[in-house]
């Protein structure tokens, strides 16, 4: 097996910023470290920063298209409140509804005083984004996480 040929587990240190320059999220609990390949950052992102050095930074700006895509107004849906009475919704809050055999996390947008618009978009969507990244780490990726999908921690132990 080439070396081309092994995944790596990439760990990070980052800030997301909007574009008006406010903080959405840190790694400030601790590093990230993902999958090369996974899908478990956005994939622009990690094309972006795959390639950075151990101990550098570098700032990668995605536009809406490229991190959580543009609003898509299918993903609204208006829905009777009689049939979320017996929830405390609230603009902004989150649900889990079961749609067929999936569940999907929606957003109250809105309330009238007949309906509630549910915004099935990712809170993100529509957005350009800043992200300030730290590589830290890049290793080979065990063969469990390789079969896994997932990075097991920094030291590449973690059971579940």
């Amino acid at each position: 097996m080439s070396a081309l040929t092994h995944k790596r587990v990439l760990t990070i240190n980052y800030t997301l910023k909007d574009s008006q320059g406010q903080i959405l999220d840190s790694s400030h609990d601790g590093p990230l470290a993902f999958l090369e390949g996974a899908g478990q950052i956005i994939p622009k992102l990690e094309e972006e920063i795959k390639d950075m050095l151990i101990g550098t930074h570098k700032t990668v700006k995605l536009q809406a298209e490229e991190a959580y895509g543009v609003q898509d107004p299918k993903m609204l849906m208006d829905v009777p409140k009689e049939e979320l009475a017996h929830l405390k919704i609230e603009i902004g809050a989150f649900l889990q509804l079961q749609l067929q055999d999936q569940v999907k996390v929606v957003r109250v947008s809105k309330i009238s005083e007949s309906h509630v618009t549910l915004d099935g978009n990712h809170p993100l969507a529509g957005q350009a984004l800043e992200f300030e990244i730290e590589m830290k780490d890049s290793r080979v990726a065990t063969p469990e996480e390789i079969a896994h999908g997932h990075a097991h921690g920094l030291g590449g132990h973690h059971h579940h």
